[in-house]
């Protein structure tokens, strides 16, 4: 048997505020690409729950750019550190240079796919250039007193590339080698976050945060003229032209996205999201890419939420947003088909497990950490609970994908989180709470710290840093010690879950071993053979049939184990950068998981 990846949900592009996102997408304009977290993902843009994770980076992702053959990506990250990577086949890695000493904010190739030009905020420089292949200086970027946020590179002979930066100038070159040419002052008066080359090569615009839009010739480098004073109410912090070379679009930190006709010097199509009348920081635009290689005319835009808006020409509002977290994932549970994920900053997504697509759970969400989500163990159940680190217990309508009811106040930070026969169940560091209609019904202070619990109909199982297993019966409301304790882990309980029939019960310890009680038989001992995770294990899942287990852990890799064959196991490595936080059984053969790279993961096991 062996586990086989079927499909990755991506994670959504890393944006910050006040700072562009880069998007790029290949010559077919089939795929977009983007950096999110330590990763970057190259996302299908007509089926997006399709796509492709490149993980060599070791820091934060910045900026990842696909050459004009669609064969290479150039990705760069915080440390200065430019990858070239085949993005066509298996994702090899062709080079590692590291370009300057700091972040890198843009890339850009010229039109042979042979030369790439960095740039960012350095400390001795502020970008090079360098052949893709073997990482030789081709060119000096100089002539800017500040970090370089924008690069764009003509795509015809002769070569001329510009940049922008915060010192309010753009930078015109002569190539290759790239020279300094001329400087362009008095055009921006605050900091310049894009310029970029038509396809045609015969002019370049750029923008910025004073909100102006410049043209200039492609040649000389001659500035022709402003247009649209005005118009866009915030900073400018996307341009991307359409194949055509006669409209450019603009993403605006006024929440709008508008395309531009450079000849008539006008907005001709204009999108706003968000409400008409609200400034909502969440909607300001923070990037575009105008996919080239389509027919449609598609747009996509990315907000400060990290959501991207699919934009076709004559429709006012996006025709498709597709979500995903920013931040690592916290906590995940499944109820019928819909999978719900939590993560570090209190983001709740919905993932619908038919389309890979996810929907915000909209309504009074957690405002930190999401230490645990849950589903009661009736199987009819429409309902999720979740615990934050924002001391709260919320409620989730499932069909409606909304937290429903008053949020209850736990006044203790929670240890995980567990639901049945009708309660909910929330241990903090010194007792178990006990919820019944979103209001506390009973409390049982414990001598142990509890640190995870699974519950199943009137059985309750808790997990301690004392490395017992404690069982605990619920009539009611009320929470009744058996005095009845599972001995078998050397190290502190870290995650427990009961089978679906309540007979079974998985537990994982924080050395990575697992062990699997019999609960319908004095809790006895099925196997302690599952042991080749090497760090915490964090979550735990049985399948149907209730002889399989998946298991995710810290050491980033996630295993299906067998309680008939204790011996043997399949396994996923490198499952999730960062860590497994959640696993989940949609059907017989299908496993998902959830990660610290905030990306969702399907895998089919093979017989």
């Amino acid at each position: 048997m062996s586990l086989v990846s079927e499909a990755i949900w991506a994670a959504a592009p890393t944006t910050t505020r006040g700072q562009p996102t880069p998007l790029s997408s290949d010559p077919k304009g089939e795929r977009i690409a983007y950096a999110s977290g330590k990763s970057v993902f190259l996302r299908s843009i007509d089926n997006p729950a399709v796509s492709k994770q490149y993980t060599q980076h070791t820091t934060q992702t910045t900026v990842a750019r696909f050459s004009p053959s669609g064969f290479y990506v150039a990705s760069g990250d915080v440390s200065g550190t430019v990858r070239v990577w085949d993005c066509a086949g298996e994702g090899a890695t062709k080079g590692d240079y590291h370009i300057i000493a700091g972040r890198i904010n843009d890339i850009a190739w010229d039109g042979d796919s042979q030369r790439i030009i960095a740039v960012g905020d350095g400390k001795e420089r502020f970008g090079h250039c360098i052949t893709a292949d073997s990482g030789n200086s081709v060119g000096e970027i100089s002539g800017h007193s500040s970090q370089v946020n924008c690069v764009s590179i003509r795509q015809q002979r002769p070569l001329r590339a510009a940049t922008g930066s915060d010192d309010t100038s753009l930078v015109f070159y002569h190539g290759a080698p790239f020279k300094f040419n001329t400087s362009l002052r008095g055009q921006h008066s605050r900091f310049v976050f894009g310029t970029a080359f038509a396809p045609d090569g015969s002019i370049f615009a750029s923008v910025g945060a004073d909100m102006r839009i410049w043209l200039y010739d492609g040649k000389t480098g001659e500035a022709k003229g402003q247009i649209g004073e005005g118009v866009h109410t915030g900073s400018i912090f996307g341009i991307s032209w359409a194949k055509d070379s006669k409209k450019f679009v603009t993403a605006s930190a006024d929440q709008t996205v508008r395309i531009w006709d450079p000849e008539a010097g006008k907005a001709i199509q204009t999108w706003r999201m968000g409400e008409e009348s609200v400034a909502s920081i969440p909607d300001q635009q923070v990037g575009v890419v105008w996919p080239t290689g389509r027919s449609d005319g598609l747009v996509i835009s990315v907000d400060l939420e990290g959501n991207l808006n699919y934009l076709v020409d004559g429709n006012p509002k996006p025709t498709r947003v597709v979500r995903g977290h920013q931040k690592n994932i916290t906590a995940a549970g499944i109820s019928g088909s819909t999978f719900a994920t939590g993560s570090y900053e209190g983001r709740v997504l919905a993932w619908d497990l038919s389309t890979g697509l996810a929907d915000k759970v909209e309504g009074a969400a957690h405002s930190s950490y999401v230490a645990g989500i849950t589903s009661p163990d009736d199987k009819g159940a429409t309902e999720l609970y979740s615990v934050g680190w924002d001391d709260t217990l919320r409620s989730i309508s499932v069909p409606e994908k909304i937290f429903t009811g008053e949020a209850s106040e736990l006044n203790f930070q929670p240890k995980g989180i567990a639901a049945a026969s009708g309660a909910v169940l929330v241990p903090s560091s010194e007792a178990i709470a006990v919820y019944s209609n979103g209001q506390k019904a009973s409390l049982l202070p414990v001598r142990y710290t509890p640190t995870s619990i699974a519950a199943h109909g009137s059985i309750v199982a808790v997990g301690g840093d004392d490395k017992l297993v404690h069982i605990y019966t619920l009539s009611g409301t009320d929470l009744k010690d058996t005095e009845i304790v599972l001995r078998r882990a050397t190290s502190p309980i870290s995650a427990l879950a009961f089978s679906l029939s309540g007979k079974k019960l998985a537990v994982g310890a924080s050395n990575g071993k697992i062990y699997a009680f019999d609960a319908s038989a004095d809790w006895k001992l099925i196997t302690d053979r599952w042991s080749a995770h090497t760090a915490r294990i964090t979550c735990l899942a049985w399948d149907e049939s209730e002889k399989y287990t998946a298991s995710g852990s810290l050491d980033t890799n996630v295993m299906v184990w067998s309680t008939e064959d204790p011996g043997k196991r399949i396994k996923a490595l490198n499952a999730h950068k960062d860590g497994v936080t959640g696993v989940a059984w949609e059907q017989a053969t299908k496993v998902i998981s959830a990660g610290g790279d905030a990306s969702i993961k399907v895998w089919t096991v093979k017989a």
